[in-house]
């Protein structure tokens, strides 16, 4: 990417390919398979502010990273997902906030942080996140979608009692919208893509909640813990998977033409 005054601009976020999705989805599933397994087994609000610590940390690696490196931002996005997870999760459970209100109410978070980073960058494109503003938004924005897609995925399978797996089946058909949408009318590739990523939140964490969760409520019953460590294990594969294939890019590109 190259800024109008001719100086190279390095961007800090991954192009969107199929992997780029595949590992989206697996962190989402994770994040929600890994709170409730941590929230359950140690004090609600001593693993909120343990899972903020862990973000917290994550993202000021991100920050100082000077251009996209697939581990270092994939372990943000994970602990992102876990957080946001909890924060979503705290609401309802520790302090009765109704699933649909706390879903309206990241939803407007998400539009408010839109709105502001539309207004300041007259952009929304994640192929423009290449200084420190652009990216605050962006990951503001993320832990936004994070905890919305929580909410959202929540009402659908409890309050309206889909149930886990047609809630995610639901999602699956939603997340197919916004992609059609763009390869056959054209939709726009900015609006296609958010409206896509944020339904990857309640997609992962329907299935993921479906694998995990005791018969009795509708899951699977292999439980949280075991559903987390498979999809950490996915995830450790996927990033590797990039992060040697971006190792090879740079090889092919640095021999002479």
């Amino acid at each position: 990417m190259i800024h109008p005054s001719g100086t190279k601009l390095v961007r800090k976020v991954p192009e969107i390919t199929l992997i780029f999705w595949v590992a989206k989805v697996l962190t989402t599933a994770m994040g929600e398979s890994t709170s409730d397994y941590i929230v359950f087994k140690i004090n609600p609000y001593a693993a909120v502010i343990m899972g903020f610590a862990a973000f917290v940390i994550a993202l000021i690696i991100q920050f100082k990273a000077k251009k996209y490196v697939p581990w270092i931002y994939w372990l943000t996005v994970t602990m992102v997902a876990i957080f946001g997870t909890m924060a979503a999760d705290v609401l309802h459970i520790q302090l009765g906030v109704p699933y649909v209100v706390s879903t309206v109410f990241f939803a407007c978070a998400l539009v408010v942080i839109f709105a502001l980073w539309h207004r300041l960058e007259h952009t929304l494109s994640i192929h423009s996140i290449n200084n420190f503003r652009r990216e605050t938004l962006y990951w503001a924005a993320v832990l936004a979608t994070f905890a919305l897609g929580t909410a959202a995925g929540d009402w659908t399978a409890v309050s309206l009692g889909l149930g886990y797996f047609t809630s995610g089946l639901v999602f699956v058909g939603i997340f197919a919208i916004p992609a059609l949408g763009y390869r056959l009318f054209g939709l726009n590739s900015v609006l296609a893509f958010w409206s896509a990523y944020i339904v990857t939140r309640p997609l992962g964490a329907s299935f993921a909640d479906w694998f995990g969760k005791p018969t009795a409520v509708g899951g699977r019953g292999l439980g949280d813990g075991i559903v987390a460590l498979i999809l950490a294990l996915l995830i450790v594969t996927c990033v590797a998977y990039m992060q040697l294939n971006r190792r090879e890019e740079k090889r092919e590109n640095a021999l002479p033409r």
